[in-house]
């Protein structure tokens, strides 16, 4: 898997690593393919949808 940073953007990251894609939906991240998503990094994804970064940067480093 590539490495996977908060500062990356959500689009990045399913598009190099699409595996992370039901870490995120269970999170709570429902807009995958929402176009806040091409732009808005995970952190950010993360801020706006009331979820702990680093809760969910410790499962994909765990993947």
């Amino acid at each position: 898997m590539t490495g996977i940073t908060k500062d990356m953007t959500v689009g990045d990251i399913i598009k190099a690593n699409p595996e992370v894609v039901p870490v995120l939906m269970n999170a709570g991240m429902h807009c995958i393919g929402c176009p806040s998503a091409a732009g808005e990094s995970l952190e950010e994804a993360a801020m706006v949808h009331g979820i702990d970064i680093d809760e969910i940067m410790n499962v994909i480093d765990a993947m």
